[in-house]
C-alpha cells in the first residue's frame, strides 16, 4: 500500500496545521503503516483514495480520524523504568514531605497514549505510599487521540502490552484475565481522569501540578513549538514542582528557567526559583 511523496506531504500539512507534529520527509512508509488499518476499515482502496477524499473536502471525522491514526501512540508500561525509580525514590518522597499539611497531591500525564503511563503512575503510588490513601490524589492523563483514550479508560490490555514492561508482582495485584485480555483493577483506574488535549493549542483550564510527566512527545515538534510547550508547562507547576521528560529530550536551549536535576542515570526538572 504504497504512497506517493505528493500524498505525503499532503499528510505532513495535516498533521502540521492539526497537530503541530512535524513528520521528516522521506518517511512515507510511516503513513503506510499506521493507516494501513484505517484504509480498510473505512473501505478505501488504497491510501491514494483515502488522500484523494480528504483533499475534497473540508476538515471532517474523517480528517481527525487520519490524524489520530497518524499519532504516534507506542508506549509501555514503566517506560525506561529510572523515572519511575525517581519518582518513588526522591520525587514523591520530597512532595510528600512538602504537601503534609494540605495533603493533596496533583500529577499530569501530558501525553498519556492508551493509559500506561498514568497507570504506572496509579500503580506506584498505591503500592508504595500508603500514607496517600488519606490524601486527595488527583492523577489528570491528556492525549490529543479521542480514540487512544477510549481504549485507555477501558484499561484493558493484550498480553503483548502486558508483557511490556509490567512486573509479574503487579500483574497478579492488579489485573485480572478477561479472556484474551487483562483489565485493570477498578481501584486504579478510578484514580485516573482522562481527558483530551492537544498540547500545540491553547490548554483548557487545570489545577497547579506537583509533577508532570512529559515524556516522550516534544521530540515531535519544532523548536518553537518546544518552547511554548515547556514555558506553559513550568507556569503549570507549582514552585517546588517536578518535571520529568523522555530520555532523548532536555530543556537545554528550550527553557533556561528550569534547572536540572540528576538521579542516577536519568534526571528530571524543577522550576529554578
Amino acid at each position: 500500500m504504497s504512497i506517493t511523496p505528493v500524498e505525503f506531504d499532503y499528510l505532513r500539512k495535516l498533521m502540521r496545521d492539526q497537530t503541530a507534529i512535524v513528520l521528516d520527509a522521506g518517511k512515507e512508509y510511516i503513513a503506510e503503516s499506521r493507516l494501513a488499518y484505517l484504509v480498510s476499515q473505512e473501505g478505501f482502496a488504497s491510501i491514494s483514495d483515502l488522500v484523494h477524499q480528504l483533499r475534497a473536502n473540508t476538515f471532517n471525522g474523517l480528517h481527525r480520524k487520519v490524524v489520530n491514526a497518524m499519532t504516534n501512540n507506542e508506549t509501555w508500561f514503566f517506560r525506561d523504568v529510572l523515572p519511575f525509580q525517581a519518582l518513588k525514590s526522591r520525587i514523591l518522597p520530597e512532595i510528600i514531605a512538602a504537601r503534609t499539611t494540605e495533603k493533596t497531591l496533583r500529577i499530569w500525564s501530558a501525553a498519556s497514549s492508551a493509559g500506561q503511563e498514568p497507570y504506572s503512575i496509579a500503580m506506584s503510588l498505591q503500592q508504595n505510599f500508603p500514607e496517600l490513601r488519606q490524601w486527595r490524589v488527583q492523577i489528570i492523563a491528556t492525549d490529543i487521540s479521542s480514540s487512544v483514550l477510549q481504549k485507555a479508560e477501558r484499561g484493558r490490555y493484550s498480553q503483548l502490552e502486558i508483557n511490556r514492561g509490567l512486573p509479574a508482582e503487579l500483574l497478579s495485584r492488579y489485573f485480572t484475565r478477561q479472556g484474551i485480555e487483562w483489565e485493570i483493577a477498578k481501584e486504579i483506574r478510578d484514580k485516573v481522569e482522562f481527558r483530551v488535549l492537544n498540547l500545540s493549542e491553547a490548554w483548557p483550564t487545570l489545577p497547579a501540578m506537583d509533577i508532570i510527566f512529559l515524556r516522550n512527545v516534544l521530540i515531535y515538534f519544532d523548536v518553537e513549538m518546544k518552547k511554548n510547550i515547556l514555558a506553559r508547562a513550568r507556569r503549570q507547576l507549582r514552585p517546588d514542582g517536578y518535571m520529568l521528560m523522555g530520555g532523548a529530550e532536555t530543556t537545554l536551549n528550550l527553557d533556561d528557567r528550569f534547572e536540572r536535576v540528576q538521579y542516577e542515570t536519568t534526571a528530571y526538572y524543577r522550576p529554578k526559583s
